[in-house]
């Protein structure tokens, strides 16, 4: 590293370069402690300890190097892993005392007095200056966490929003903060509650009640012990891994109406759904049943906001998905759960029927509403308590056009009844198969579509399977397309469509689609194909992205920079590659595309893949001359977004990269495999890829029905469990 004073007197050269390197090195500005400022230029290849140190030794500074640390010109502190990106920018960087012993000390005094205007500068300090491990360490052992929590209890308006936010950076860290307690746990709680039109305040306490339920003892890192197999983890003293999500709904549930506070927050309610356990399971999911969540997510998504909160939709539906799930595969035990049976008492006492008892002297009750036995375990096996809260949402729908249906039912010849409670069983299990989300409400109108087809159809006992493949059939019409049609022409055609026209359409697809493929194993099997198809897709991705590819640097469309003052980049082409680990795409920015080598030696920049929330496509425009396609564009021609273009978002830092593929092919294998890195497996943006997957699937399919037919294999349309053994005297068989 060499250095020279502003006024261009020469200092010696600390780096080694000849002075045909020195020129390549850029060179930052350097602002010293005494408001001196040095033109300095840094090797991009030394630590920033080495940089502290040589700066200490051309500037003649007594002070042992250990007391100083750079820092940019927004205060926010140079480490090794931002060090080459702030010298090739060419930030003006200042050389300042470390913060550990002076301002945390300074800071930590500040707190105590009770001056607006004293507290307010030095809390502001303090949310900067937090997030630094030597920082934050200082702070710790000067009692700084009681000084913050007792500002916290005594403060309101900016100086809490200051506060607040200096305790969701502090609590970045995973240790020393696991001092706070109940109150202090309900003290934000009321702080979210009471505050809800003050978003700076409300913001960092939802942050911080996320990180409480986050921070629970199964989560914590390295090796927990179990006490016993039915008790939570322990975790070791002072662990701050000891809060989750039954710690913070204890405080929550004192406080009446926060949940309705908080239901438009996706990250504090993705992150309760998460953390849920099972004692305030059927709890918790009974109030945001209550509080309508879902309708609430509908009005988000309707908002111009919507495109800042796309990953926290997508993980709201996966938390649905598997309370859907859940609520599927769990058993409905009115005997047992006294939730279950009050919503069966809800359902008989609508129906407005009386109990009797059939010719065998035996109780009959639930018979008369369509089940085949009075055994409700069984009757709701396949779809558990999403069943029974089906049906419940559908009698409360309208209780008294309910009551008239039974009545109507109950009148007919037993043979010419429509088992309704049967028939709304059969309609969950055909949205479940439609659908990964399930809603209710279609349930309804696809429920009463099926009791109008039964009626309109003259149906008899027998008939019951026909009906379920004309709602079948339906649903396939009526919900084409649902992500874009208006509600009003789904419900049209569930509530307007006649009888005959839906048979006679149902005839035409039975004989384009072999009766086949409709069988229960041969849905299954497509379903497990349609799972490996994807796994093989996503697997040829990712190994796109492991071999790299060069894109174009593009110009994000909401740039605010002017179209006729830009200009042709000195580095347009980008080298992008996924490191084998897949936690980080290096990259190296060029002026020509050139051969680049295996590995990552030619690749010194590199973007962490956690911190992209959102691959968003159709962003960015090319920069002129890059694309030929875009070169005859005149200078005051306004920035087109290219079809070819992606940017890789974050949560708080904007976007990360800005790139433009240099075709159709590329644009999906790296849009489409950057989103399959997700935890979540991500989702398919080109229809490319989908196209793939859904190829894969058939011809899987296409050979596994080739091998049965061949065989002249009958496939059954359902399997019966034999009877069970009458001893203990058998044993499984191997052969499969």
């Amino acid at each position: 590293m060499s250095a020279s004073l502003h006024s261009h007197s020469p200092l010696p050269s600390a780096n080694g370069y000849g002075s045909k390197s020195v020129a390549l090195v850029p060179t930052n500005n350097v602002t010293t402690k005494d408001g001196v400022t040095v033109r300095a230029r840094i090797d991009p290849t030394l630590t920033v300890e080495d940089v502290v140190k040589q700066l200490c030794l051309n500037l003649k500074i007594k002070d042992p190097p250990v007391m100083f640390a750079l820092r940019d010109e927004m205060d926010d502190l140079v480490t090794n892993d931002n060090l080459r990106k702030k010298i090739k920018t060419k930030l003006n960087l200042k050389y300042a005392h470390q913060l550990d012993l002076l301002e945390a000390a300074e800071i930590v005094e500040k707190l105590s007095i009770r001056d607006d205007k004293t507290l307010k500068l030095a809390l502001f300090s303090l949310q900067k200056f937090i997030r630094e491990e030597q920082f934050a360490n200082e702070f710790l052992n000067r009692d700084g966490l009681r000084e913050l929590v007792d500002v916290i209890y005594a403060s309101h308006g900016n100086t809490l929003a200051y506060a607040l936010t200096a305790m969701q950076n502090l609590m970045d860290l995973d240790y020393g903060w696991s001092s706070l307690d109940d109150a202090f746990i309900f003290k934000i709680v009321q702080i979210l509650s009471s505050s809800s039109s003050l978003i700076n305040v409300c913001r960092p306490a939802t942050a911080i009640l996320k990180k409480l339920v986050e921070a629970d003892p199964v989560s914590a890192p390295g090796p927990i012990v179990a006490s016993s197999s039915r008790r939570p983890p322990v975790v070791p003293p002072g662990s701050v891994y000891r809060y989750g999500f039954y710690v913070v709904f204890e405080q929550m549930r004192k406080e009446k109406g926060l949940l309705e506070t908080v239901v438009s927050s996706m990250m504090l309610i993705n992150s309760l759904l998460s953390h849920v356990n099972n004692t305030r399971w059927d709890e918790f999911i009974a109030e945001l049943d209550r509080l309508n969540v879902r309708k609430a997510v509908i009005r988000l998504m309707s908002s111009h906001i919507f495109e800042d909160l796309t990953s926290c939709i997508l993980d709201f539906q996966a938390n649905i998905i598997r309370v859907t799930y859940r609520k599927k595969t769990t058993l409905v035990e009115p005997d047992v759960e006294t939730s279950h049976a009050t919503m069966l008492k809800q359902i008989w006492t609508t129906s407005k029927l009386t109990e009797t008892l059939d010719e065998n002297g035996e109780n009959l009750k639930w018979r008369k509403l369509g089940f085949d036995t009075e055994n409700l375990t069984r009757e709701f096996g396949d779809v558990g308590v999403l069943g029974l809260d089906c049906l419940r949402n559908f009698v409360q729908n309208d209780p008294d056009s309910f009551a008239q249906v039974v009545l109507e039912q109950i009148s007919r010849p037993e043979e010419r009844r429509c088992p309704i409670a049967k028939a709304s069983n059969e309609i969950v299990e055909l949205l479940s198969e439609h659908w990964a989300i399930f809603a209710p409400g279609f349930h309804t109108l696809a429920l009463n579509f099926s009791l109008r087809m039964w009626n309109e159809s003259g149906a008899a006992k027998d008939d019951f399977p026909r009906v379920i493949a004309l709602a079948r059939s339906q649903v396939k019409v009526a919900l084409r397309r649902e992500n874009v049609r208006p509600w009003h022409e789904v419900e049209q055609d569930f509530l307007e469509c006649e009888y005959r026209a839906v048979r006679d359409r149902q005839m035409k697809e039975l004989e384009q689609e072999d009766d086949l493929l409709s069988k229960i194993p041969v849905r299954n099997l497509r379903a497990k194909l349609y799972k490996e198809s994807y796994e093989f897709v996503r697997q040829q991705r990712i190994q796109c992205l492991l071999q790299g590819a060069w894109f174009v640097n593009a110009i994000p469309i909401s740039s605010p920079v002017l179209r006729d003052t830009v200009r042709r980049p000195t580095r347009p082409w980008r080298f992008l590659r996924l490191d084998n680990g897949l936690k980080y795409l290096h990259y190296v920015d060029s002026a020509v595309k050139f051969p680049v080598r295996n590995g990552l030696e030619d690749l010194p920049e590199r973007i962490d893949i956690s911190l992209v929330n959102e691959i968003a496509t159709g962003t960015c425009a090319p920069p002129p001359n890059v694309l030929r396609d875009h070169s005859d564009l005149p200078p005051t021609s306004p920035l087109v977004p290219s079809e070819l273009s992606f940017s890789l978002l974050s949560a708080h830092d904007g976007s990360l990269a800005d790139q433009i593929a240099p075709d159709q092919s590329r644009w999906a294998d790296w849009t489409d495999g950057l989103n399959m890195l997700r935890r979540d497996s991500g989702h398919v943006t080109s229809q490319e890829t989908a196209g793939f997957v859904q190829a894969l699937t058939e011809i899987g399919l296409k050979i596994k029905l080739l091998d049965l037919s061949g065989e002249k294999v009958e496939i059954p349309s359902g399997l019966v469990a034999g009877a069970p053994p009458t001893n203990t005297e058998f044993f499984f068989s191997e052969l499969m």
